[in-house]
């Protein structure tokens, strides 16, 4: 049993022929790959919406290699079985991650980019996944056991909505040195992250795993794919992009923290 719900009436919608339609009758189309879009204008006042192809693609290029395998191991160790929510799956590395540690699950996955998820649902079979808003996310009260959200943006209304009594948020967020050496080619002062109080409205901090190694980028294709996927790529200058293009090679640190929170009632 589904638990969308229509982003124009918050009516549940149920599957009928090759369409999600609620008892309204507003109708939407499951596209080809079998995502569906879920995401009204109105909710983002955008023509175009979260990450682009040239991110997505440079991230599904650098995630396929591994390099962020043991936090995507790190999360699906906290994974119990239930119905969960991927809130800002990307092209859904960690969602299938999700599904192939725990199969019987019922898993979902939202993103406000309509090409993330059209990536992610033509790779990941068995995963519904939709194009939708996590401030406006379309799924019912209180039908989540799970919700994950890896860097992804935080909205504690609709986290706390969605969840069940008692439901769990597991949260990864980058550390203070987390990729400090690209910072430190591209930046004449490079800046740590800052780490905010793990103390959120609606939820009860349960625990805190940093994880933290470092791995070898052994090409420029690959120094290209990791800055293409950050932020930092929009944040610099011609001149900033021509040093880091004339490398080679570069040892990288990860530094993640994995939050884990219940909702408190």
């Amino acid at each position: 049993m589904s638990i969308l719900i229509c982003p124009v009436c918050r009516e549940k919608l149920d599957v009928s022929g090759k369409s999600y339609i609620c008892t309204n009758r507003h109708s939407f189309d499951i596209a080809k790959s079998g995502y569906i879009n879920l995401l009204l204008s109105k909710h983002t006042g955008k023509t175009i919406h979260g990450d682009n192809k040239l991110m997505l693609q440079a991230r599904r290029d650098f995630l396929n290699k591994g390099f962020y395998a043991p936090l995507r191991d790190a999360l699906c160790e906290k994974i119990t079985s239930g119905i969960i929510l991927d809130a800002g799956c990307g092209e859904g590395y960690y969602t299938s991650g999700i599904k192939n540690i725990s199969p019987d699950s019922e898993i979902y996955g939202i993103d406000i980019s309509k090409t993330a998820v059209e990536m992610a649902s033509k790779c990941y079979k068995n995963i519904t996944f939709s194009v939708g808003s996590v401030f406006n996310i379309p799924v019912a009260d209180c039908s989540c056991d799970t919700l994950v959200t890896v860097f992804s943006p935080y909205c504690s209304n609709e986290f706390q909505r969605v969840l069940k009594n008692d439901g769990t948020m597991l949260m990864a967020i980058p550390s203070e040195n987390h990729l400090w050496e690209l910072k430190q080619a591209i930046y004449d002062t490079p800046y740590r992250n800052e780490v905010k109080p793990y103390e959120l409205d609606g939820f009860l901090f349960v625990d805190r795993k940093r994880i933290t190694y470092k791995f070898r980028l052994e090409s420029q294709q690959d120094i290209q794919s990791l800055f293409s996927m950050t932020p930092y790529y929009y944040r610099t200058g011609k001149n900033q992009q021509e040093k880091l293009s004339k490398l080679e090679n570069l040892e990288i640190t990860a530094d993640f923290e994995l939050l884990t929170y219940r909702r408190s009632l």
